[in-house]
This record gives structure tokens, sequence and C-alpha cells, in this order.
């Protein structure tokens, strides 16, 4: 066992000295007594040796971020935390866990990421400040939820349902991809089909009828000949335009206020915001359950469930229920006037604060926002295919009516 000596704001002293396995083992056991840490430190290591231990960490983190950092895919983030949330379930510390599961980590990308999160969090960094730091693959919800593991000190709980939550997602981004793959490819080829006859086929085909004396053509080809003559010649600018476009989205979408308009306009569109909003509604839910029955303050929870989300609108209302419940207001009116949070739930959480067991009235909503995931879900990915065969089957028409008309009109002139 090791001593730290620590500063720390909450009901007990402001400072003192625990014993602990590491140094996010003391971590731990602080939160579980109501002490949130602001400095904590070796108390056996001499004070010279510590800075200089800190200023070699922080040199060589400075230099490996430098030369880049490798990520990995969403399953193989929900792997690696999965076995860490496996190894603190079995009782060892988290740096031990760590160790551990970089021993067996493969691959080039995961052994560059633990043994980043390794060295930082040997330098007293939380885990989920050290997973902020490192950037991608952990997001925002990640390291939301991290920040619930470290707070709460149930950390193999929370991390396991952060696992079941990632999986959640990936296994949504299967099933939309299943449901879309036949769909995409038809459009994919309706599409290159459209091109070439827009481009090639369509300015041939019209040549000699447009110099037909007295020939007006179609409304649909005059279009579709005007399109093929702008691409033949701005088809540079057409490219650049691509890029300029791409690069002005990554800036726009940067910024907290046009991310938060994004957003928004996401959860306004049918069958789509739905989707999202109720996955959100889930996250918040289950994450917030969990901290509450961990014993975290309201106030606190909030702020770490705000991370979860993912969506800039309801993080913002959030930020507003912090505001309200500040005041001394009930967390179920300042929910419900955010306009984005289902009847069902504010019920629950009225009755939860009422009768004193809000953790436990959470914990099933959470069960059942689940379900309504998966009818959203079923919904969406029913209602997706179809649209997008719709939509390609309108621009085909169009396509066809510009080959088709002036061909009919100029049969009919002949015929006359």
């Amino acid at each position: 066992m090791l001593t730290f000596r620590y500063q720390g704001l909450g009901t007990a002293a402001s400072g003192g000295v625990i014993q602990a396995s590491d140094r996010a083992d003391a971590l731990r056991m602080l939160a579980q007594q109501g002490i949130v840490a602001t400095t904590i430190e070796d108390a056996t290591a001499p004070p010279g040796s510590r800075q200089s231990a800190g200023l070699s960490k922080r040199l060589s983190i400075s230099l490996r971020s430098r030369t880049g950092r490798p990520t990995i895919s969403q399953s193989d983030l929900t792997n690696f935390i999965r076995e860490i949330a496996t190894a603190l379930e079995a009782g060892l510390p988290l740096m031990q866990a760590l160790r551990t599961v970089r021993r067996q980590a493969a691959g080039r990308a995961l052994p560059v990421i633990m043994d980043f999160l390794i060295e930082r969090i040997e330098a007293g960094i939380p885990l989920h400040q050290a997973a902020k730091e490192y950037g991608l693959p952990f997001d925002e919800m990640t390291i939301g939820m991290f920040r619930a593991a470290d707070a709460s000190g149930r950390n193999a709980e929370v991390l396991h349902q952060l696992a079941d939550l990632l999986d959640r997602s990936v296994e949504l981004k299967r099933e939309v991809v299943g449901a879309t793959i036949y769909p995409m490819l038809v459009a994919a080829l309706i599409s290159v089909s459209i091109v070439v006859l827009v481009t090639f086929v369509l300015p041939r085909l019209m040549a000699p009828i447009v110099g037909q004396a007295g020939m007006v053509l179609p409304f649909p080809t005059r279009v579709l000949l005007g399109l093929a003559a702008f691409i033949a010649m701005w088809w540079w600018a057409i490219i650049l335009a691509v890029v300029a476009a791409i690069l002005g989205w990554r800036h726009w979408i940067a910024q907290p206020k046009n991310r938060f308009l994004f957003d928004l306009t996401l959860l306004r569109v049918p069958i789509l915001g739905v989707l999202l909003r109720d996955v959100a509604v889930a996250r918040f839910t289950r994450t917030l359950g969990t901290l509450v029955s961990a014993g975290i303050p309201i106030l606190q929870a909030l702020r770490v469930v705000r991370d979860t989300l993912g969506n800039a609108a309801m993080m913002s209302a959030i930020d507003d229920v912090q505001e309200l419940v500040t005041t001394g207001s009930s967390l179920a009116d300042p929910l419900e006037r955010s306009g984005f949070f289902p009847p069902l739930l504010i019920q629950i959480v009225n009755i939860g604060e009422r009768s004193g067991r809000l953790e436990v009235m959470l914990m099933h909503a959470a069960n059942a926002f689940d379900r309504q995931v998966n009818q959203s879900l079923k919904v969406f990915t029913k209602a997706l295919p179809p649209i997008l065969l719709i939509s390609m089957g309108v621009v085909a028409g169009f396509v066809l009516l510009g080959i088709l008309l002036p061909l009919l009109q100029l049969q009919s002139a002949i015929g006359g």
C-alpha cells in the first residue's frame, strides 16, 4: 500500500493522507468519502523527485503528441473498455488493470493509446482527462462516462455500462447499414447511369434534334442539356467548390453556436430526430440513475451526464436544468420545460423525487427507453430504404423524360 497526501473539497477536512494501492484507487476512495481531491501526490517520494518525474512525463507526452496519435475503431474501443471493466470487476486497481490489458494489446494503435493513458494516470491525471487529452477514439460520450466512473467510484459498473452503450451504437450502425446497403447500391448505380446519360449520351443524341428548324425542346431536356454544358465547361470549378464546401463545413460545424443549430435541426427531422432523441434520453436516464445510486449529488451528476448526450441542443438544455436546480427547482420541472424529454421520463423523475427513490425509478425507466430505442430503430431502418429508392426514382424519371420527350416530339413531327 502507498501513502498519498491530498488537498480536497468536501464534508471532511480539506487535507490529509490516505493509503491506497495506487493514485487512481486513492481518488476513488476519496470520492466515496465525499471528498473531491484538488491535488494528490505520493507522500513517500521526495518533492524534488516528484517534480522531476512529473516534468519527464510531461516531456515524453509532449514529444509523443507531436508524432501523431493513432486511433481505433468503435468495435475495438468497446472491447478495450470491456476488458478494463472486467479487470476492475475482478478486484484489480485501475493502474494494474490497464497494465494487464496493455500486455495483451494487439495491433499498432491500441498499445500507443494505452501507454499514453498509463503515463497520464501515473502522473496523477484522472482517466477522463487523459482520454480527453488523447482525442479520438474517445468522443464526448466516452469521456463523460469516464468522468462518471471517476466521480462515482463504481468504475467497473460504469465502464460495463459504457461498453454496453458503445455496443448498442455499433449495433445501431450495423443495422442501419444492413437495411440501406441494397438501396444505396441501387442509388449509386442509378447515379452513375444518370451522369453518363447527361454528360455523354444526351448531348450527342440531342444534337440533330436541336438543329431542326422550329423545334422547341421540352423543359426537362433543356434543363439536362444546360447541366451537361455547365459540367463540361466548369468541371474543375465544381471539384474546387466541393473541396471548399467540405472544408467550410468542418470550420462551420466546429463553432459551438453552429453545432447547436445543426443538432437542433437533426432533432426536428422526421423519424431520424425521434431516433436520436430516444438514444440520448435512454443514455441520459441510465447514466443519471447510475450516478445517483452511487451517492453523487444531483448537480454533479447532471454535469457528468451532460457530456454523454452527444447532442449540443440537449446538452444546452441540461445546462438550463442545472441552473434551475441550483436555484431550488425540482428536476422534473426544467426537464419538462426543455421540450426534449418525453412525458414518461418527466413523470418518473417527479415520482422518484417525491418518493426518495429517484435512482431506482431512473434505472427502471432506462430499460423502458432502451426498448423504445429498438422500436425507433426498426421504424427508421424500414422507412429509409423506400425513401432512398423513391428519391432516386424521381431523379431517374426526370432524366428519362428529358430523353424520351424530344424523341417522341420528333417522331410526331415526322409522322405529321
